[in-house]
């Protein structure tokens, strides 16, 4: 359980994160989503025992997570950057893990290695950018942590790597149940792993649901564009797409059943909504639209 109580965290002047209250119930996988410059990844350090915010508190299982050595033993933050030395063999970053994470387990990270490609011999200074990053979710998965935060790291690895990397993370998560947290922009491609999503804005936690039910939020109206445009009247349109005399609209719902059922009749065809629509919808509104 994770409890953030009133987190504010400043850089001077600018405010990363802003009066956050969130709890984030134990074994789930979340989904953290926000433009660059959100406060993702400050609100993520401060999870992760790495930065005390200047206000207020972050508690994992109850106790204050910043400098508290059994929290920080039992969380797992990847990063774009590693935290291990470039010199040393990707083979060494293993067993330097292995003696800081009570729950490394050596042989599953062998195996990630030749799913993912990554030769253990090489030396970390010389794996290139998708390659780090591979070694990173390695480390991110194989230590098996009980909070495990996964900030972007699959920055640089192809669509197949992408692929594997989802697949393994859901196949682990099931066999090995903790909470995980991912934060990244691709937001469609992986959407199918979250259970719960959290938007950020401007440091603020604008949304935080189930995916579910976020799913259920809105439909997308397609068909003939003045039948489209004529069933959308009175609606909040959240996004739209036009081709041939055919229309596209993304509307704000849910919409009632015999209200689709008209529409239908009208030879108009019905979507649920996509969480990128929701997304871009939601943060690129004013500020104070957003109170």
């Amino acid at each position: 359980m994770i409890e953030v109580r009133g987190v504010t965290i400043r850089y001077g002047r600018t405010v990363a994160v802003d009066d956050v209250d969130l709890t984030l119930p134990a074994d789930t996988i979340y989904g953290l989503l926000g433009r660059n410059g959100s406060g993702k990844t400050s609100l993520l350090s401060a999870l992760a025992c790495y930065r005390k915010p200047t206000t207020g508190t972050v508690l994992v299982d109850g106790e204050e997570a910043f400098e508290n050595p059994r929290i920080a033993r039992r969380t797992s933050f990847i990063r774009d950057t590693l935290d291990v030395q470039d010199g040393y063999r990707v083979s060494a970053a293993f067993c330097l893990t292995e003696s800081l994470r009570p729950g490394w387990d050596a042989e599953y990270a062998g195996k990630l290695a030749d799913v993912l490609q990554l030769d253990t011999r090489k030396r970390i200074s010389a794996l290139s950018r998708g390659q780090r990053s591979v070694l990173g979710v390695i480390l991110g998965l194989a230590t098996r942590a009980p909070l495990t935060i996964l900030d972007e790291p699959y920055l640089g690895m192809d669509a197949v790597a992408r692929t594997l990397f989802y697949r393994e993370l859901l196949a682990d998560y099931l066999a090995h149940p903790r909470t995980i947290i991912l934060s990244t922009h691709l937001i469609e491609e992986v959407a199918e792993l979250f259970e719960r999503i959290i938007i950020m804005d401007r440091g603020r936690i604008l949304l935080h649901d189930e995916t579910d039910a976020l799913r259920g939020r809105g439909v997308t109206v397609t068909g003939p564009a003045e039948r489209v445009t004529a069933f959308a009247h009175g609606h909040t349109v959240l996004g739209e797409q036009s081709l041939a005399g055919v229309r596209a609209l993304t509307l704000d719902g849910p919409l009632d059943p015999d209200e689709i059922a008209r529409g239908e009749r009208d030879g108009l065809a019905f979507g649920p909504l996509g969480l990128q629509d929701l997304f871009v919808h939601l943060t690129s509104q004013p500020l104070e639209a957003t109170r």
